[in-house]
């Protein structure tokens, strides 16, 4: 029997390549190189299901790209709109670093703390039957490259993430993954990862997810 798997992210769930120049065209890494894709490609029983939404954070509307950035509200899209599913993975913080939103590790962490309130409802297991869920910390920001104007300070806050993610979903009893402990951001631009990374991350989460 098939089982579903959800890949909840930000550009780098997408397949998103590292910016080489500022405000160049859309690009996306084809479904051979995406780490979801990857996963998929490692698990022949599961289903994936990609979304991941470039510039998505895990609570702050945005106010260049949009209220829709806000996790939050793509979440509980996103449980709607699939299943039932198996397993879900989070992955988001990285645009929460970004310089405009001006916060805290201790708040991004709890704006995950605020995802898995809505993953763990009863009215979303129920829906679903029950689901595992995987946080996943994203690697540091190198505050380099061509955007780098954006997450000024980022790397200070991203570097104190991973142990903040790990207790959290210690405390809700969800599995962790740290990406940084797998894989490294592109020095291109600091935020994306490159092709390689994709296919680290894919067989790392595929890893995890077997066991659950």
């Amino acid at each position: 029997m098939m089982r579903t798997l959800l890949c909840f992210g930000d550009s780098n769930t997408h397949g998103t390549p590292p910016i080489v120049t500022r405000g160049e065209a859309y690009r996306r890494f084809g479904a051979d190189t995406r780490w979801p894709r990857v996963t998929a490609s490692m698990l022949p029983d599961w289903e994936v299901v990609e979304e991941g939404l470039p510039g998505r954070t895990a609570q702050f509307p945005d106010p260049v790209m949009g209220a829709h950035m806000d996790g939050r509200e793509g979440l509980k899209i996103a449980l709607q709109s699939h299943g039932p599913i198996d397993a879900l993975t989070i992955m988001l913080g990285t645009n929460d670093t970004k310089t405009r939103f001006g916060a805290t590790p201790g708040k991004i962490t709890a704006g995950i703390a605020g995802l898995l309130d809505i993953a763990m409802s009863l009215e979303m297991q129920a829906r679903h039957g029950g689901f595992r869920i995987l946080v996943i910390s994203p690697p540091t920001v190198l505050e380099q490259g061509p955007i780098r104007s954006e997450f000024s300070g980022a790397r200070e806050v991203s570097l104190q993430l991973p142990a903040l993610y790990a207790a959290l979903a210690q405390d809700r009893g969800v599995e962790f993954l740290d990406a940084g402990s797998v894989i490294e951001v592109s020095p291109v631009d600091g935020i994306h990862f490159g092709a390689e990374a994709h296919r680290r991350l894919g067989a790392a989460v595929a890893e995890v997810v077997a066991r659950l």
